[in-house]
């Protein structure tokens, strides 16, 4: 799909410079295939293990189209449709991926649109087509089309948690989070330990408490913070996952002071999981500024970390001065 079929890789570090460093071996990778063919690609080759092998090839491929190696990224592809078939599903959808992001103009894409309806229309379970065609429709901006092309997906292959993070993105991106919201929730049925899809799900938790009364807030409010918690616990460095618990006990903690309510005088009790949260929200806040600085000034000071991405770091920098400030 788009470049969030990586989304369930939630440490995988990637941004614009490892990308860039990744495609820098392109090169070298093919050059040592022209001289032996019977090794390709003899730099990633792990005791036989191929399926491996060509999903590092993959990732090579991908990033030579980031980083703008079009060339490199072709030869890729033809070593890839020469050891399996030209049409082979898998090689059929980065042959449609390279020409997408090749292509010079707007009717070309709407070209390879058609075409993707005809390979559909041969065989309507090519998944690796179906989602090429969806992330077309995407950059298209035709969303509503994308969003229902991935339901129809869905209901044939409920099991693909990376498709349901795609529609959860594509429904949040039309201001629709009750349903972005349902569909991590399926993801998370899949994989339970994906702590940034876990945050993500805090995230638009926390966004949907601003359109809320005051009582509905509170609620959004606590269940987002339930599973910024949980994404953090399962990856203690998470930068983003404590960026988000941060905002979410800030704003629930000034909502309840708002109120009436205290430490010593939380909410009337609903669940045991409001009333822990009630109680804790103070030290929960505390706790997360603090790991929240730890991780800033770690990260700025080790260049090594600097891979991270930069945005990211930069927008913690920002809340955490401004909550210095109000709070002087």
């Amino acid at each position: 799909m788009t470049q969030k079929t990586f989304i369930l890789e939630p440490d995988n570090r990637s941004n614009l410079v490892a990308t860039f460093r990744l495609a820098q071996r392109a090169p070298m990778v093919l050059q040592k295939q022209s001289h032996a063919e019977e090794n390709f690609p003899d730099t990633f080759v792990h005791n036989g293990k191929e399926a491996e092998d060509y999903g590092a090839i993959e990732r090579l491929l991908f990033s030579c189209l980031q980083s703008g190696d079009d060339k490199s990224a072709s030869c890729f592809i033809e070593q890839l449709a020469g050891r399996f078939d030209t049409l082979d599903e898998k090689v059929t959808g980065l042959k449609g991926l390279f020409e997408e992001a090749t292509a010079e103009d707007h009717s070309s894409l709407e070209q390879y649109l058609r075409r993707y309806d005809l390979l559909l229309s041969k065989n309507p379970v090519n998944l690796p087509i179906l989602k090429r065609r969806i992330a077309l429709l995407r950059s298209l901006s035709r969303p509503v089309e994308a969003i229902s092309s991935l339901v129809n997906l869905l209901d044939a292959v409920p099991t693909d948690a990376e498709a349901w993070c795609e529609l959860a993105d594509l429904y949040q991106s039309q201001g629709m989070n009750s349903q972005a919201a349902f569909c991590l929730e399926e993801a998370l049925l899949i994989v339970p330990n994906a702590w940034n899809v876990l945050a993500l799900l805090g995230e638009i938790l926390y966004s949907s408490a601003f359109s809320s009364d005051s009582e509905g807030s509170c609620q959004l409010l606590e269940r987002s913070i339930q599973y910024f918690c949980r994404s953090v616990e399962l990856c203690t460095d998470y930068l983003r996952g404590f960026y988000g618990l941060v905002l979410a006990t800030s704003l629930l903690g000034e909502n309840r002071r708002l109120r009436g309510y205290s430490q010593d005088h939380p909410p009337p009790r609903k669940t045991n999981t409001s009333t822990s949260v009630a109680h804790n929200i103070d030290p929960l806040a505390a706790f997360a500024r603090n790991k929240l600085d730890e991780i800033v000034r770690r990260r700025s000071s080790e260049h090594k970390l600097w891979e991270f991405d930069q945005s990211e770091l930069i927008a913690a920098k920002e809340l955490l001065d401004r909550l210095d400030s109000s709070n002087k």
